[in-house]
């Protein structure tokens, strides 16, 4: 496998599969016009506003939410934190997948291979093995084994019983949540 050297002299494996036409990769920056960082506003101005604002999103909306926004394809979810966008989520049924090609119901075992030694796994906090944390960082992960750097980005598989991804998250140190808002 060849390798990429990036700027900050991180090597990180090439994509292994190219995301499907037409349909925009989820990255640890963002999905489409959505960027880790856009307030409330900006979100919703680019993407809809929530598209059930009836559900319960978070214990305290104010301060954190999570919602589908309007105009964003099936299964894709925002999570609102302090008025800014701190995490993209997927989870089934999608066709949104990472720039490498993941998503939900693809393999762990494939993503491990693409990611190699970038890759940090980590306990399922409610599952047995082989349910896990895939999680890679992008930019800001060197406080690990938790993020706290708000300019951190990266994305976080979480595998299932089954060996199989069950979600994704993407953005900065809010994809280390395990119930969603905090």
């Amino acid at each position: 496998m060849i390798a990429i050297e990036t700027a900050k002299n991180a090597i990180v494996p090439p994509p292994l599969a190219e995301p499907a036409p037409g349909i925009t990769p989820l990255t640890a920056e963002g999905w489409g016009p959505l960027r880790i960082g856009m307030t409330l506003a900006e979100v919703v101005a680019a993407a809809g506003p929530d598209s059930d604002p009836e559900a319960v999103g978070g214990p305290e909306p104010e301060s954190c939410d999570i919602f589908h926004p309007a105009r964003a394809p099936e299964g894709l979810m925002v999570m609102i934190e302090d008025g800014r966008l701190a995490r993209i989520s997927l989870s089934a049924p999608t066709e949104v997948k990472t720039d490498r090609g993941f998503g939900p119901g693809d393999s762990a075992a494939a993503v491990e291979t693409a990611y190699g030694d970038v890759l940090k796994a980590s306990a399922h906090e409610y599952q047995e093995a082989p349910a896990a944390y895939l999680t890679v960082w992008a930019s800001g992960g060197g406080e690990q084994p938790h993020v706290r750097s708000p300019g951190a980005r990266g994305l976080r598989y979480e595998v299932d019983q089954g060996g199989a991804v069950e979600a994704v998250h993407a953005g900065g140190p809010a994809i280390q949540y395990v119930e969603g808002c905090l």
